[in-house]
């Protein structure tokens, strides 16, 4: 049998991975000991975000803009805030105005990956396999993916590798509406900013709209929903040393656009939105314990919504953008931070 790279990882490896033992899911536990605090908002009213932290400050660049609280357009603009800061900071821009733009911290760099460019009013969302690295020097070319992605989870596991998986692809030669896509189960990895994407076990549930960190080494993804079939509450996390994905503990409810984020070995998941009986934001955050392979409900939101950003900087967790009602509409500049 030829060995691939994911068989060829030092036995050492299989401690990082969490979450794929057999176990039955458990039900919500008694609430967490938590608190919410209102923290710096951003510069302008943003949703369809996903930022993250580099370096000792959280970054966010790309998004929905809005006007009026209606969504208006993408934006190219970045900004970054560490605590302590009065405001935001402005940044060198992306190349380009992108909408669902995802960034993460890899190999020293801050990357922004896929996402969609808005060509006209009739192609809003043509879907991208490009992204750029910044550096010193600004906002350089990184690896392309293999195909055109929105949408997806990124994650850097115990390994090093960089991970996207899930979201949407499109599914004709059309790319240019939200139809035109459908979700995916792709999975691919980057070892490094000189190599290129490499195919992986694809996830069990093609999804988009989902959200995910990696705890102990290994990704989970959990929630999103179908472009046909609505939200889902599946969680699925990646053994890196069998190259294979496994199901975990639910999210207790079924919640699409939500945002995600690691602290403290944990799981900690906040908001979304549902299209049926008029549409709405969800309130509910949720915290999963993979020693138990149970969740457990956390203090409401303060302000619920959607399209939102979840960033792990220090003992906190910042919840940022996003929109207060499902869709475009009653987009919010606001950020609140969950410690525990």
């Amino acid at each position: 049998m030829t060995l691939t790279r994911r068989h060829m990882l030092l036995t050492g490896t299989a401690a990082l991975v969490g979450g794929c033992a057999s176990k039955e899911p458990k039900s919500p536990k008694e609430k967490q000991v938590s608190g919410w605090s209102a923290s710096t908002p951003l510069p302008m009213a943003l949703q369809e975000i996903y930022p993250a932290a580099h370096k000792g400050r959280i970054h966010q660049a790309g998004g929905f803009m809005a006007r009026g609280g209606r969504i208006s357009g993408p934006t190219e603009r970045h900004f970054s805030w560490q605590p302590g800061e009065a405001a935001w900071r402005e940044e060198t821009p992306l190349p380009i105005a992108r909408h669902h733009p995802q960034l993460i911290s890899f190999k020293g760099k801050l990357l922004a990956l896929a996402g969609f460019e808005s060509l006209s009013a009739q192609a809003a969302w043509t879907m991208q396999k490009s992204g750029w690295a910044k550096g010193k020097d600004g906002w350089k070319a990184a690896p392309e993916l293999p195909v055109p992605c929105g949408e997806a989870v990124l994650g850097v596991t115990g390994d090093g590798a960089l991970h996207l998986a899930g979201g949407r692809t499109p599914k004709t030669a059309q790319n240019a509406g939200w139809r035109d896509h459908i979700d995916t189960d792709h999975h691919f990895i980057l070892e490094s900013l000189g190599g290129r994407w490499e195919r992986a076990a694809p996830c069990l549930t093609k999804r988009n709209s989902a959200a995910g960190d990696v705890i102990n080494g290994a990704l989970h993804i959990v929630g999103g929903r179908q472009v046909d079939g609505g939200n889902v509450d599946t969680h699925e996390v990646y053994d890196i040393q069998e190259d294979r994905w496994c199901k975990a503990a639910p999210l207790p409810q079924a919640q699409g656009g939500l945002a995600a984020a690691a602290l403290g070995g944990k799981l900690y998941a906040f908001g979304g939105e549902f299209f049926n009986d008029g549409g709405g934001v969800y309130p509910e955050g949720w915290v999963y314990n993979p020693a138990s392979d149970s969740w457990a409900a956390l203090p409401d939101m303060p302000t619920p919504r959607h399209g939102l950003g979840a960033v792990r900087l220090k003992d906190s967790i910042y919840v940022i953008g996003g929109a207060k009602n499902a869709s475009g509409v009653n987009t919010s500049p606001i950020v609140e931070s969950f410690t525990f």
